[in-house]
């Protein structure tokens, strides 16, 4: 007797192995760019499934660019003031993109919320806010949106989410400072973060960090290494000057 076809639920969680690199731009980009960047690093890790959501237009004074919430003065310090609510608005929109991907059927520790400038401060507030273990957050030159007023709202189970942080000291848009003080603050919070220092690093991506990134969740979905991946041949670097 041939068997029974798999239950709906069931179809859907083989369907959703694996693990999923949501990867959030920073401002003035959009989720396409960012693809061209980072997917080349996971070509030979199809266990890995890639989303590159773009923000909403926002008008910052006279310019209309892509930002996940207003941008406020640069460069962002340890002290920058943000607007939290915009930020909060924008948190809401990253948890319903992983409670999507968690209904269909993807485990929340095979989840790594990732991001750039603006999307790596994103990225970290959406992680710190969501009630489940993540496999992981990775913030690039980012920095923590939010005050330290927030950390009574921080889960048990958040605080169980790993975090790796790389931060340039040349960086003149997110000062290293500002990621600094956000390592620190999760630290403060019981939360393992990883800062990865870059001495002449300045608000961009360069291939060593990407490649360290790729080992990471690698290493924590259980894939095997195997070789380096190819360098992007347009750029593995990206001189990324947002407004953040």
């Amino acid at each position: 007797m041939a068997a029974p076809p798999p239950a709906p639920a069931a179809a859907a969680a083989a369907a959703r192995a694996g693990g999923l690199v949501l990867w959030l731009h920073g401002s003035a980009e959009t989720g396409e760019h960012s693809r061209g960047q980072i997917a080349p690093y996971f070509s030979a890790g199809p266990a890995v499934r890639l989303s590159f959501p773009t923000a909403p237009i926002a008008c910052v004074g006279d310019v209309v660019l892509n930002a996940w919430f207003g941008i406020p003065e640069v460069p962002i310090t340890a002290t920058t003031v943000r607007d939290e609510q915009g930020v909060l608005e924008a948190v809401e929109h990253v948890h319903e993109m992983l409670d999507k991907e968690v209904a269909a059927g993807t485990s929340p520790t095979n989840i790594f919320v990732c991001g750039l400038s603006q999307g790596g401060a994103l990225a970290i507030a959406s992680v710190l806010l969501y009630p489940k273990t993540l496999g992981g957050c990775a913030v690039f030159s980012g920095s923590v949106p939010l005050s330290k007023s927030f950390a009574d709202r921080v889960t048990p189970e958040a605080r169980k989410t790993p975090v790796l942080w790389f931060h340039g000291m040349a960086d003149g848009v997110v000062l290293f400072e500002a990621g600094h003080a956000g390592c620190a603050f999760l630290q403060e919070l019981g939360m393992a973060c990883e800062f990865k220092t870059y001495l002449t690093l300045g608000h961009s991506l360069v291939d060593e960090e990407l490649q360290y990134f790729r080992r990471w969740i690698f290493d924590r979905l259980g894939i095997s290494q195997g070789t380096e991946a190819a360098r992007p041949s347009s750029s593995s670097s990206s001189n990324h000057e947002d407004l953040h």
